[in-house]
Formats: C-alpha cells, structure tokens, sequence
C-alpha cells in the first residue's frame, strides 16, 4: 500500500493541482511497492484528456547528414568527414525515398542532421555549394520543399536553429522539434556548443514566439539526477504554458551500442524510464501529448500505456531509426496488438497535432491544406 504522503500527492494531481517539483521527486524516487499506485493515477490522468485512443505517425526517417559540431559522448549518429558511414544526402535521394514513402502510405517526412556542421568542416561548406545551398538551413528548407511536392508532411529535427532559421523553415513545416535533454549545465558534456540549456531553450522559446507546433523532450540515462529530470520536466511545462506550442513530449531513455561506449550514464532501468513517464503525465497534466519510443522500450509497452502515454511517435516501414539504430521499430500490427491487450485503440496521426489544424497562426495554408487531405484518408489501424 502506498504511504500516505504518496497518496495525497496522487490526490491532489488527479483533482488539478498542479504537481510540485519536491512531490514529483518523490514519486520519482519511491519504493518500488509504490509504483501500481503511481501508474494507476497517471493511467487516469491520460485517460481524461485522451481517453483509450494512442497514436503514432507513418514516417520516413531521412537523416540529411550525420556531421554535427557537437561530440555528445552518448551519441551513435555523429559521424566525421571520411569517418565510415558518413554521409550527406543529395535532394534526388530525398526525393526517392520521400516517393517510395508516400507509396507505402508514409505520411511524414522525418528530417533530423547534426547541428550546423559547416561552422566545423571546411569540406561540408563544399558540400553545400555542390548541393546549390549556403547553409544546412537552406539544405533543410530545399528538403521540406521536395517532401511537399511528394505528398508528405514534413517535420525538422535540425538542432539549435536561430529565431530567423526557424522563421525561414516555418512555411515548409507542419512541425519542428528539439530536445531539451536536460535542463542542468552539469550534465552538458564537452564540445558540445548547442547542448546548453540556455541555448535550447532560446530555440524553444523563439519556436513558440513564431508559433510553430514544437515536440521537445528529456533524455534519461546520461548522467542526470531522478531532480534533474524532474527539473527538465518543469522547464517544458513552463515554456508551453507561456506558448501553447509545444505538441508533444518525449520521454526517451538512452541505449547504448558500440558507436556510444563513452556514455557519462548508464542505460536506466524499465522501472526508471516507466517511472519517469508517469510522473511526466502528472506534472504536465492530461490534456499533453506524452510519447516514448516504443523501439527502445519492446518489453514494457504495456507498461507505458499503464504509465500514460498516448503517442508512440514515428514508425517507418522503410527507414531505420538512423539515432538509434540497434533498435528496429515494431511493426504497427504488433503495436496495435498490444495497444488492444490493455484496452487501447491505435490510431494514426500526422506530424502535426489535430489541435493545431484549427489554431491561427500555426499553419501556414499550404501546410494546413495538405494536412486536411491527408487527415480525410487516414484510417484507424488494427
């Protein structure tokens, strides 16, 4: 049975109160006997802002170069130029990939690259001028141009973006993101220029200044603290209660391979990264879009749902998750399976929330004409 501290915490959550950050720390860091309880609440929570519905989006992962100027010890994406497996995408292979997408019924187009490489690499500002562009910004924008044309939505993950990169991306977007990872300077790491907190959380404001539909997120397992993550939590609360931009959260939690041996943390367990995400849903509330990748966490999906998640994120049956890569996807029909075993219906989303086809300012016409059409045709999966 759970204390009684714990109870009046769940208590006062579930009636509206907003969730303090010593009380989400300390559910956070309860004894085990305490979990049921927890997730029973944030499964209540979910429920009355979204019922029994979860969603995903049908992607194509393209990943438009895997340079980056910042040398995350945890990361398995970054390449160097001439390093193995480096490489930067030509737009008639974006243009390929994003019309065999569309052919088996992808609705998204996933960009995500390194952060601003050419401020590091002489030979990748060659690399630009060869593609016709100036900047990655520019080789972003030219991208989304061709999703669009093929009938996709596009959604840009392009790391620390200035606030007139992002204006200049806006009206090729349905949605942008980045994650804030964490919101402590301790557990930013070494050449790492763009990971700062400050700096993020400039682009997230600046996202919300210029209304752009945003997904953000923290990355468990890096070193941070059960109060750092926590604190990370009241940092995107805070910034989407001024804004309204932020459609969803992310709570990811780190895997290792053999491209990430040098880690700062350890891979979390499933009961932290369970934990993690049940009291993200109580401190944002149950009306938030609450998401963690199901190809990280093949073993504890139905404990997730339990948690409150109601959004799996991207799943391509085409690409891998290039981040992430020791981790294939599930197939849909095994997601909606196991969505069906705990009482959920698996619904298909677009890159952009529904919330946001009738908000003004978000979606410029185009974005929000293509959006409409390819909402008509999507179907509930099963």
């Amino acid at each position: 049975m759970a204390a009684a501290e714990t109870t009046g915490i769940l208590e006062r959550a579930l009636s509206g109160e907003a969730l303090l950050v010593e009380d989400a720390v300390r559910l956070l860091t309860g004894p085990a006997e305490e979990l049921p309880v927890l997730l029973k609440a944030a499964g209540e929570m979910r429920d009355q802002g979204h019922g029994r519905r979860v969603s995903f989006s049908r992607n194509v992962f393209l990943p438009l170069t895997n340079l980056c100027r910042n040398r995350c010890a945890y990361c398995s994406f970054r390449r160097e130029p001439g390093q193995p497996g480096q490489h930067t995408m030509t737009f008639e292979e974006v243009r390929r990939e994003c019309r065999q997408a569309f052919r088996m019924g992808c609705t998204e187009a996933l960009f995500c690259l390194g952060d601003r490489p050419e401020a590091l690499w002489p030979s990748h500002r060659k690399t630009l001028r060869r593609l016709g562009v100036d900047s990655t910004a520019e080789q972003v924008a030219v991208a989304c141009r061709i999703a669009l044309e093929e009938g996709l939505l596009p959604h840009t993950n392009a790391g620390a973006l200035t606030r007139e990169e992002l204006a200049g991306l806006k009206p090729g977007n349905a949605s942008m993101g980045l994650m804030l990872e964490s919101a402590s300077p301790q557990v930013v790491h070494a050449g790492c220029p763009d990971k700062f907190p400050q700096v993020r959380l400039q682009v997230l404001r600046h996202a919300g200044e210029l209304r752009i539909p945003f997904t953000s997120g923290l990355l468990v397992g890096i070193g941070e603290t059960s109060r750092q993550r926590v604190e990370a939590l009241e940092v995107l609360r805070e910034v989407s209660k001024a804004f309204g931009h932020i459609q969803e959260v992310i709570v990811q939690n780190f895997r290792g391979s053999k491209e990430s041996p040098r880690s700062p943390g350890r891979e979390p367990s499933l009961e932290e990264v369970v934990r993690t995400v049940a009291v993200a849903r109580l401190m944002l509330g149950p009306d938030f879009n609450l998401q963690a990748p199901p190809n990280l966490n093949q073993q504890g999906l139905n404990l997730l749902l339990r948690a409150g998640v109601n959004d799996w994120g991207g799943l391509s049956p085409l690409t891998s998750d290039h981040i992430n890569p020791q981790a294939p996807w599930p197939r849909v029909e095994e997601l909606a399976w196991t969505c069906e075993q705990e009482g959920f219906r698996l619904v298909e989303r677009l890159a952009v929330y529904p919330e946001f086809l009738s908000r003004p300012g978000f979606l410029t016409p185009t974005i929000r004409r293509r959006a409409l059409e390819i909402s008509a045709g999507l179907e509930v999966s099963r």
